[in-house]
């Protein structure tokens, strides 16, 4: 603590200088296990630690810098202060920053990445295997999820903060904070009845404190945390001795009413708004037990979610993903977590009656969850009954061993999986998981099981990071309650990473490189000894610079090998001179391959506190899809984010797509998105949001480039064909919403959101009105003492 930082200490009453030392606990010096005072007594959650109870609360501080280099003390003091109620557990945070340094903006939920703040994270089973989340900023605005460190580790390299973790639930609880002259001061109130945690009368928890300090761009934790270790909650530090917590009864009733009006034009190019509504609906939510929650919900609403953001496709054999946001299925959505995807509940659409179990006993984590989804997301002309079921058993200190069951019954179509997956953790940097899983098919015609396996090894070093690869999806393997990116594939690939730290104070503060190589070809003929499809070798860079910039920077080398499955039904449209016609199979020069050579670059800035950006460029020689030939593509994405006041925010991103093909740089396709948001924060719970986003694609008719230079043609289910023609589209959508959320569950939305299209890009002089739609909804958390 530097002279400024001990004199304000004293002169706001530094808890660390004035209570005993045996209720101070200092990460740097192992004092991690924390006897937690136990207080008959309640205060103000306002955002001021002057209350009596906080003289009397465990201290902990001696932070260290975990983010960008590890093993090293904390450049700025923090102080977290921490007691319990009978109905609570309470937080009080002293953040010590030279003057001005501090950014804290009003925000919206879970939006507060660019902000100086503290991150709570409770592990309330000690098991070490997952946790929640209570993040704060310097004005207490809050950001909540869970960390599944079984995800987290099969993702690579592991990280504390807020930001890895899932930030898809919303927890009840108070915060408030503000700035101070020393730096800021935040107040935390969680009470029992958001958590689960153990039957036990006595019990220990596992805590960690994260810190952001944006204009360093370093991440401190109270204990320290190392770079070289398989589990990042392993590392925490313990609540001892937790007794007589008082969670009541738990019981959430959150009703809701929805009203639409959607426009469309009638045939004589006249408006008509169709009213619908309004829709009555709800959740319950019953705490069992502390471990156990019981939830139902019947015609849930999901107009507050926000649209998915354009996604590129790089390579149209993998589907693309998109994330969980409707509020039933993120309860406990942690407990759901399945390796390879054989889990994922936006299959499930549009549900009529859902209900979920999740929990933990006996060392054993289980989540089930049934639905009956609406007839829109049927095959046939039924009502898709879908159960999940995951259950996880902890095994010794970290081990873990995991069973899967999905099936989803559509009338004669019937899907069921089953899948068993383990993780072993050896000598505390080394982790393996395994995964086996079984798909049967029937419907009307035929029936039949097939398999998927997956293996990976990672070492989590400091310097040296090793990673291994193994994933094998058969060609009718189908998991229609999950989502598998891509079937009839074999994957395998190795990479490894070594990483410097050139020392404090200097301007590079790490630096790392890289190589993968990894290889990809058909189920079969890869599970027949055949030489593998596509075969990548990727030489990579990183480097984190001081105040937080961040750069990497790699080079593809790549092979590709014509897949035949994903040109089945292409044909040309074959000129045979003296006006003679063919159609013939599309074989792509099936004999040769694409060699591709690319560079990939990403650059950051800090996050200032008005502005900050990022821009990332991929380009080079890469695999033209439309046409089975070598091209010259450019994917570009730059995202700038501003705030001229503490309480608007605009968000800017431009995404470009672009395929030339190789020998005359002639245009096979492009697609500009442009996108903008804009929000105002009225107050802590009020804001406005606008979003318009521009989507223009222009393609090329398509033809076997190269070769006969002929037209493409693509044949349909009814053995028609079609000409792979040029074409032009160019939408606007723009979307407006007043949002009242004083809690997760109490909400007041109004919206509008209307689509229009022009015939030329970015002209706006011609614009055609195709939809729109108003929506109102309101919905009331009631929850029962």
């Amino acid at each position: 603590m530097n002279a400024l930082h001990l004199a304000l200490s004293i002169a706001f009453a530094d808890p660390a200088l004035t209570q005993p030392p045996d209720s101070v606990y200092h990460g740097r010096d192992g004092r991690t296990v924390v006897s937690l005072p136990r207080l008959e007594q309640s205060i103000k959650v306002d955002g001021n630690l002057n209350e009596p109870a906080w003289a009397d609360a465990a201290v902990l501080t001696g932070f260290s810098q975990y983010q960008p280099v590890d093993r090293r003390p904390a450049r700025d003091s923090t102080e977290v202060l921490v007691w319990y109620a009978p109905d609570a557990i309470y937080f009080g945070v002293r953040a010590y920053s030279p003057a001005g340094s501090v950014n804290a903006n009003l925000s919206d939920r879970d939006k507060i990445g660019a902000d100086d703040g503290i991150d709570i994270i409770l592990n309330t089973f000690n098991d070490g295997r997952q946790a929640f989340v209570f993040g704060v900023n310097a004005l207490g605005v809050q950001a909540d999820g869970t960390i599944n460190e079984a995800v987290i580790s099969s993702g690579g390299r592991n990280s504390p903060t807020a930001s890895s973790a899932d930030l898809s639930a919303n927890y009840v609880y108070e915060s408030k904070g503000r700035v101070t002259a020393y730096g800021y001061e935040v107040e935390v109130r969680i009470p029992f009845k958001s958590l689960r945690y153990q039957s036990t009368a006595s019990q220990d928890w596992g805590l960690q404190i994260i810190r952001r300090v944006q204009y360093l761009g370093h991440e401190n934790t109270w204990t320290p945390a190392a770079r070289d270790a398989a589990s990042l909650l392993a590392q925490s530090g313990t609540l001892k001795g937790l007794n007589g917590l008082q969670r009541g009864v738990v019981v959430d009733i959150n009703p809701s009413v929805v009203g639409r009006e959607t426009g469309g034009p009638r045939t004589d190019n006249s408006w008509r708004y169709v009213p619908s509504g309004p829709e009555l609906g709800g959740q319950v939510r019953w705490g069992v037990t502390n471990n156990h929650t019981l939830n139902a919900a019947i015609n849930p609403d999901f107009s507050q979610v926000e649209a998915d953001v354009v996604a590129f496709q790089f390579d149209p054999r993998q589907a693309l993903f998109f994330p969980e946001r409707r509020p039933f299925f993120l309860e406990g959505i942690e407990n759901f977590s399945a390796p390879d995807g054989l889990i994922y509940t936006r299959s499930i659409t549009k549900p009529d009656l859902a209900v979920k179990l999740t929990g933990k006993s006996l060392g054993t984590n289980i989540a089930v969850l049934s639905a009956l989804d609406d007839r829109t997301s049927s095959y046939s002309d039924g009502h898709p009954f879908l159960n999940i079921v995951r259950a996880v058993r902890d095994v010794g200190k970290q081990n873990r061993i995991g069973f899967t069951y999905t099936d989803r019954y559509d009338a004669d179509d019937v899907n069921r999986v089953a899948a068993v997956d383990a993780r072993v953790v050896a000598r505390d940097i080394w982790s393996f998981t395994g995964h086996v899983a079984n798909s049967y098919n029937r419907s009307a015609v035929e029936s039949g099981n097939s398999p998927l396996f997956s293996a990976r090894l990672n070492r989590n070093g400091r310097r040296y990071d090793f990673n291994a690869n193994l994933l094998g999806v058969s060609e009718d393997f189908q998991a229609r309650a999950g989502f598998i990116g891509r079937n009839d594939v074999v994957d395998y690939g190795v990479s490894q990473t070594l990483t410097f730290f050139p020392g404090a104070g200097k301007r590079v503060e790490s630096w790392g490189v890289g190589i993968r190589h990894q290889q990809t070809g058909r189920y079969q003929a890869m599970m027949n000894g055949r030489a593998s499809q596509d075969r990548k070798l990727h030489f990579n860079s990183n480097m984190a610079v001081r105040g937080g910039w961040r750069f990497t920077a790699s080079i593809f080398i790549e092979s590709f090998g014509f897949d035949s499955l994903l040109y089945q039904d292409y044909y040309i449209d074959r000129d045979l001179g003296a006006g003679l016609r063919d159609t013939v199979k599309f074989t792509g020069g099936a004999d040769r391959r694409l060699n591709n050579l690319d560079l990939l670059v990403t650059a950051a800035t800090p996050q200032w506190s008005r502005f900050s950006a990022d821009v990332f460029y991929a380009g080079g020689k890469d695999e033209n899809f439309e046409e089975w030939q070598s091209g010259l593509v450019h994917f570009f994405t730059l995202n700038l984010r501003y705030r001229p006041t503490d309480q608007l925010r605009v968000e800017g991103q431009y995404q470009l797509q672009q395929f030339n093909r190789w020998e005359d740089r002639t245009t096979v396709s492009e697609r500009h998105v442009p996108r903008i948001k804009v929000e105002y924060q009225a107050g802590r719970y009020i804001f406005f949001r606008v979003v318009g986003q521009y989507d223009s694609q222009v393609k090329d008719d398509r033809r076997d480039d190269e070769r006969t230079n002929d037209p493409l043609l693509l044949r349909g289910s009814n053995g028609s064909f079609t000409r792979l023609a040029a074409f032009k589209r160019n939408r606007i959508r723009a979307d407006w919403l007043f949002s009242y959320q004083p809690t997760p569950g109490t909400v007041f939305f109004l919206g509008y959101g209307s689509t229009l299209a022009e015939a030329e890009p970015f002209k706006f002089n011609n614009l055609q009105r195709t939809q729109d739609g108003f929506f109102v909804k309101w919905s009331y958390l009631f929850r029962l003492n």
